[in-house]
């Protein structure tokens, strides 16, 4: 188990992965970091809505990363990032996680991940067990390319 409610096979699996057999295993210090974001930001959330969030996205490989188009500095590498969307379930919407997340806990980022400006296709966090930028941002298709704005109030 990588917290409470994230199983290490939930935390690790990947479609992507699984149909070009590319091994998506974390090492110790990736193992770590994924223990440290579930237990300060994924728990938190859980127990705060009392339902089950899914997760879309924890850890990746670089080889999954770069199979799926990751960014290059994409965190999830490092164990220290996961998508939420509490959307599989329908208990709970992600724009209550986001809020929640931005008004609660600590965080290096936070990201309105696309959908309309009340309600985010997901919810994108990551946090360090060092410095933390605390940085909110809205991510954006402008002419078929993301752009990240910072989030406005």
């Amino acid at each position: 188990m990588v917290s409470k409610n994230i199983s290490y096979k939930e935390a690790t699996h990947s479609t992507t992965a699984k149909r070009l057999g590319i091994d998506n295993t974390p090492d110790a210090e990736q193992f770590s970091n994924m223990i440290y974001v579930a237990e300060n930001v994924f728990q938190p959330v859980r127990e705060h809505f009392g339902v089950p969030i899914y997760v879309s996205s924890f850890f990746r490989s670089e080889a999954l990363n770069s199979a799926i188009r990751g960014s290059s500095s994409s965190t999830h590498m490092k164990g220290e990032a996961m998508d939420l969307d509490a959307d599989v379930f329908g208990k709970v919407t992600n724009a209550e996680i986001f809020h929640y997340i931005k008004d609660n806990l600590e965080f290096d980022q936070l990201i309105w991940e696309f959908g309309t400006d009340t309600e985010p296709a997901w919810v994108h966090v990551s946090l360090s067990k060092g410095t933390n930028r605390n940085q909110i941002l809205v991510a954006k298709k402008v002419e078929g390319k993301t752009v990240y704005e910072f989030y406005n109030e």
